[in-house]
């Protein structure tokens, strides 16, 4: 199957500001039933879409792979690109981290929580969480963020503010 003949059927997801690649590629998967590998394939791109999900950017994405998974989702490969890190800003794969206080603003992982230099909200000047406070499960990736609550317990990410402490 190629990109050219599931695209007429597919819905559109518009980026948030900020948003991980992790988080967009998790909402347009359900938006549209498909799974990482489904996603792959009608982007020819195999199983990056799995690496990707999971902050697995060794090797980054080219530019051709980009513009390949910018057929597909209906949003322009510059604007893909910004749901990355920055050339020669880290990664931190896990612990996946949360700021409530932002996510109740806009319901998304943004990326910079996950950059290795990020210690807190800068918006905030608050703690970023890496498990749930109520039961201490860790944040599943965000591509499988489906209500913005925590998969064990239920509580909700906005609730969660009250337990992130001023930095």
């Amino acid at each position: 199957m190629e990109a050219e003949d599931i695209k007429p059927w597919l819905f559109q997801v518009e980026p948030l500001e900020g948003e991980s690649l992790s988080h967009f590629l998790g909402r347009f998967r359900r938006a549209n039933e498909l799974t990482p590998t489904g996603l792959g394939k009608a982007a020819g791109l195999g199983g990056a879409i799995a690496r990707w999900e999971k902050f697995r950017f060794n090797p980054p994405p080219s530019r051709q792979q980009l513009e390949a998974l910018a057929t597909v989702v209906g949003v322009d490969a510059d604007r893909l690109e910004q749901m990355l890190p920055p050339a020669g800003v880290g990664m931190k794969i896990e612990p996946i981290r949360l700021c409530a206080a932002c996510y109740a603003q806009s319901p998304c992982h943004k990326i910079k929580w996950q950059f290795k230099v990020t210690q807190g909200c800068a918006s905030h000047n608050l703690s970023l969480l890496s498990e749930c406070p109520n039961c201490g499960a860790r944040f599943k990736v965000p591509a499988l963020w489906m209500d913005g609550w925590c998969h064990r317990c239920f509580l909700n990410f906005v609730e969660m503010v009250g337990y992130q402490k001023l930095v």
